[in-house]
């Protein structure tokens, strides 16, 4: 499953943007609205040197520092739009004019001056990404780069998704209306009227695989693909455990009772900004009724006969319901079954 790559080091978003941009070896992820902007064959594009006039003739409305990994900093930035197809590079080509673009957004560390949102784009809240790529270059939403790029290129995006999208939903105070500011000391903006201060949005989900003895439950989403199963999931509500969302999403969707609850992993997951919590949970009562809201199907599988699941390197469903049927295989062999 996708995670930040050992090694990451998260930055507290207090370092200077500018300084980040002058060192050519900054690895850059390029964001127009929700959507990831590449070369569509070959290296991924990762410098400033490798996209060229795209940041040097582009407004962005964001650009958030996200760390440091093998000795090189990362930072995200968002356009406001795409440029005019005549201001891209085409595939591979470079521009050798890297002038800062000019911008609303107070650099990262500096004190922004009264009223000034840290994300001044357009009061529409809109994104223009209708102009067109040369080819050789594709935006597309993070879906369609799993699988795609490297693991951990992949990893971070998923974290500069988020940031950039709390970027994006924080340019204005949610109690005041007023412009926010960014702060300096930490990740956070705030309203310089109120002094409402907002933080990166984190939305808990759990998630759960049942076992019945050798089986386990796996229901298909109506979402999802034809055919296509995983755990039980669901969003915590406010006030609530995770041990008792557990118990309320599994009794809401397929009408079971559960016990002997387990914590297996967890995964940040930025559509748009969950944190799944993963968990298994033995069968205690009841039968199957599905809620057709929520599911197409739901049903009880044999860890040898497993039907087709989230891909492997991607969500932690799969890796969960890998990790258990392996070990109720192995223990259905110690006991003889």
């Amino acid at each position: 499953m996708l995670q930040l790559p050992h090694g990451f080091q998260i930055s507290a978003g207090n370092t200077a943007v500018a300084a980040l941009l002058a060192r050519p070896d900054t690895h850059i992820l390029l964001f127009a609205g929700q959507k990831l902007i590449q070369r569509s064959e070959g290296p991924p594009a990762l410098t400033r040197h490798d996209y060229g006039a795209l940041l040097d003739g582009a407004a962005w409305h964001a650009c958030e520092p996200l760390g440091t990994w093998q000795g090189r900093p990362w930072l995200a930035i968002g356009l406001d739009a795409l440029p005019s197809t005549g201001a891209f590079p085409s595939s591979g080509t470079t521009s050798s004019n890297h002038a800062t673009p000019a911008t609303s957004t107070p650099a990262i560390g500096s004190a922004p001056s009264a009223g000034t949102s840290t994300t001044d784009i357009p009061a529409s809240g809109t994104h223009g990404t209708a102009a067109s790529l040369p080819p050789g270059w594709e935006a597309a939403g993070l879906r369609s780069w799993f699988g795609r790029l490297p693991d951990g290129m992949a990893a971070i995006a998923m974290q500069a998704s988020q940031l950039l999208e709390w970027q994006r939903t924080h340019r204005w105070c949610g109690a005041c209306g007023v412009p926010t500011q960014r702060l300096t000391h930490e990740r956070a903006v705030q309203c310089p009227r109120c002094g409402l201060r907002s933080y990166p949005r984190i939305s808990p989900a759990m998630m759960v695989l049942i076992t019945r003895g050798r089986q386990l439950l796996l229901a298909s989403n109506v979402s999802f693909p034809e055919g296509r199963y995983s755990a039980l999931a669901g969003f915590l509500e406010a006030g609530e455990s995770v041990e008792a969302a557990l118990h309320r999403e599994v009794a809401e969707e397929v009408g079971l009772q559960v016990h002997d609850l387990r914590y297996f992993g967890s995964q940040s997951w930025p559509f748009p900004h969950a944190l799944m919590l993963a968990f298994t949970a033995e069968w205690l009562a009841g039968d199957i009724s599905v809620d057709p809201a929520e599911l197409r199907d739901a049903r009880w599988f044999e860890p040898d006969a497993l039907p087709d699941l989230p891909p492997a390197n991607v969500s932690i469903s799969q890796a969960l319901v890998e990790a258990t049927a392996r070990r109720l295989v192995k223990r259905s062999r110690c006991a003889g079954e």
